[in-house]
């Protein structure tokens, strides 16, 4: 062997524990570093014509461990995920209060039917009264209040949204470019690993906000992908696009997170992804929170109908000289048809002598006034003519109206044995004559009508529906428009379930014995509705047809809809809690302030089973108002329970994943100090190497001289 080839071998061997030394001591720096992936040095024998020629660097690369890294970004996307549902979930929980203490929302609605029922015992006491409104205005105002909440908090989540896609674009920018460092340090054999460090911390602050898969590059650099294969980062960089929607309510419709890949395909970004902080919020968004808004608008508008129904049985002491009725969204033919059974409105002087009264008994769509035939043209002046001038009755803008005459009051009662009804509701209760909760828009959606009923909407006018998957990414908007026709609700429910005009492809809307409108999906765990606009207005009530229906999440607008009637909250003697007395002897009272047979009514309204419609996952039924709240109360508590647990668990995962990646990836100090020595000791026996090849060479030298 030459001195020549002793001298390469030394000095490749030098270099090479240069390189080694030089990658150890930056392995050392960074030992604190976050994400840093320790770097290691490739060696290989470098050969000449058959002959060991010393030793080369083959390549500076980073000790990355795929598995373990997809492993980790995987649990990160989790953990992102759980956590950021369980934050704001734990917001609206919090809202509600402990379900299991004595105080919070579902404790006051125990003890305001506590209150109602001490008050019937004494129904004379102002303050009992006084007390017993505030308590029933406080709970509506809680109710609102928390609805509040949830809207707050689904607003924070979409705001959280814009706030991550703002986030996403730069660091997908980062990692495009850095793949062009990348590549181009590899082309010409150089140490690319600060870059590709960088690059991997990117990638892991991208993981938290949705679940990525990497792919390596032949040429160096990395492709990103969606879970569905859409593409991040590739020959360039994906760019995302989305515009939160601002003030936030029950019915909003929040646009789509559009993904326009590299090569300028355009896609809903919630279709590729499953998991990350992204995922996380849209879930709160549009599952979690709106599921509570559901049930709670259900809850309230079931316990503000119960409390209205038992008023309505009721009278005030003096009776109220007028009653004026809710918004029924409905025209007086519409409104009257469908009733079965009697009911008696009277009118009753200062000192509760009954002073004229119209027997009312309904047969569908004719009824009879004191024995007199009637129907819907002719009821107004019918009722009005029985009642001899004590009263009189008026209907417009879908309200009835009753005002005593000469300083008469008035009363309604139902029969006992074979009380009025339409849709489950008596008469003065139907049309909301001696409310006690008010509210402005219709809150309960059993409208009474049929399929021959007019539905009161214009031809022409109409509303968009949108079409979601089972991701929450829009697959189509349907605009159905109200048919030209004879105007009925069977023309209506054909056009919205035409297959290409309506939605016919993806569900359809039924109308039920009680006149409730509702849509079915055929597949309802992938297939989602909701209403993105209503041009529609009902004559003569002005409500649009989402509110008539309760369409398009509006019955979760109702928990916030309701108060305390504002002559009742100013006058506590207008409470009713005196039942009207159909069998007092002429000339005596029929109404008498010592009678609080109403209090209890009221009180027991939370005993008595209610149809609860679905709403919020719940199936509904049968249900006392009372075990409604509790089940919902516990519904809550344990959502809250169970986001809290998956936060924990996929916490707990993320940690010991990112542990166990960095065991494997990351700098051992001991490990380096180590191969710090080692180097060392190959630079030195290099180093004396290179000595002993000049010593050698300087003696040939002496000896030639």
């Amino acid at each position: 062997m030459s001195l020549t080839s002793i001298m390469n071998i030394a000095t490749s061997g030098l270099q090479t524990a240069q390189a080694q030394l030089r990658v150890t001591s930056d392995n050392i720096a960074n030992v604190h570093t976050p994400g840093y992936v320790r770097k290691t040095v490739d060696q290989t024998a470098a050969v000449t014509q058959g002959y060991g020629a010393g030793v080369d660097i083959a390549r500076v690369r980073l000790a990355t461990d795929r598995f373990l890294q997809a492993a980790g970004m995987s649990a990160n996307a989790d953990a992102a995920r759980e956590t950021v549902r369980y934050e704001l979930y734990d917001q609206i929980q919090t809202r509600f209060g402990d379900p299991s203490g004595d105080g919070g929302f579902f404790a006051d609605i125990d003890k305001l039917f506590a209150s109602y029922a001490t008050l019937g015992e004494s129904p004379t006491s102002s303050a009992a009264r006084q007390d017993t409104i505030y308590k029933t205005q406080a709970l509506f105002n809680e109710a609102a209040g928390i609805a509040t909440q949830i809207q707050a908090a689904r607003q924070e989540a979409d705001g959280r949204l814009q706030n991550a896609v703002e986030t996403i674009n730069p660091l997908l920018e980062q990692i495009a470019k850095l793949n062009k460092t990348i590549a181009a340090g590899t082309v010409i054999n150089q140490d690319v690993t600060g870059a590709q460090n960088a690059q991997q911390t990117l990638i892991d602050q991208l993981s938290k906000y949705m679940d990525v898969k990497v792919e390596g590059r032949a040429n160096g650099g990395v492709t990103l992908r969606t879970g569905t294969g859409t593409t991040l980062v590739g020959e360039g960089n994906a760019t995302l696009s989305y515009k939160a929607a601002g003030t936030v309510d029950a019915t909003t419709a929040f646009s789509d997170i559009m993904i326009t890949e590299p090569n300028g395909t355009r896609w809903p970004l919630l279709d590729g992804v499953s998991s990350g902080e992204i995922r996380g919020l849209v879930e709160l968004r549009d599952i979690d929170a709106p599921a509570a808004a559901a049930r709670l608008g259900e809850l309230t508008a079931k316990m503000a109908d119960e409390l209205n129904r038992a008023h309505n049985a009721n009278s005030a002491v003096p009776a109220p000289t007028s009653l004026t009725g809710r918004n029924t969204g409905q025209s007086l033919t519409n409104a009257l048809t469908g009733f079965t059974g009697k009911t008696t409105i009277t009118t009753v002087n200062s000192a509760g002598v009954i002073q004229g009264s119209a027997e009312i008994v309904f047969s569908g769509a004719t009824m009879t006034v004191n024995g007199v035939a009637a129907d819907p043209t002719t009821f107004l002046a019918t009722v009005n003519a029985q009642l001899g001038g004590t009263a009189t009755v008026g209907f417009s803008n879908g309200q009835l109206r009753i005002e005593g005459q000469a300083g008469n009051g008035i009363a309604i009662a139902d029969d006992a044995t074979t009380p009025s009804s339409k849709g489950g509701r008596g008469f003065s209760h139907w049309f909301g004559l001696n409310d006690l909760v008010s509210t402005k828009t219709p809150t309960f959606y059993e409208t009474g009508l049929s399929l021959t009923s007019q539905h009161g909407f214009d031809a022409g006018e109409s509303l968009t529906f949108r079409i979601g998957s089972e991701s929450g990414a829009r697959l189509r908007d349907v605009t159905v428009a109200v048919p030209a026709g004879t105007g009925t609700m069977g023309e209506l429910l054909s056009a919205l379930n035409d297959p290409v005009a309506g939605v016919g492809r993806f569900g359809a809307f039924s109308l039920n014995a009680s006149g409730a409108l509702s849509f079915k999906a055929y597949d309802a765990s992938a297939t989602s509705m909701s209403v993105v606009k209503d041009g529609t207005t009902q004559d003569p009530s002005g409500v649009s047809m989402s509110q008539l229906f309760g369409l398009g999440g509006t019955g979760a607008t109702r928990a916030g809809a309701y108060s305390v009637r504002g002559d009742i909250q100013q006058d506590p003697a207008k409470l009713a809690l005196a039942q009207l007395n159909l069998s007092a002897a002429a000339g005596t009272p029929a109404l008498s302030k010592n009678d609080g047979r109403g209090g209890l009514l009221l009180a027991d309204a939370g005993k008595k089973n209610v149809n609860f419609a679905s709403a919020g996952g719940n199936s509904g039924g049968s249900k006392t108002l009372s075990s409604y709240a509790a089940d919902f109360a516990g519904d809550i508590g344990g959502k809250a329970s169970a986001a809290k647990t998956r936060s924990e668990t996929a916490t707990a995962l993320s940690q010991e994943a990112d542990s166990r990646r960095a065991s494997a990836e990351g700098v051992n100090m001991d490990e380096e100090l180590v191969n710090m020595t080692t180097f060392q000791q190959a630079y030195n026996a290099s180093a004396r190497l290179i000595q002993a090849s000049k010593d050698m060479y300087d003696t040939l030298i002496g000896m030639l001289k």
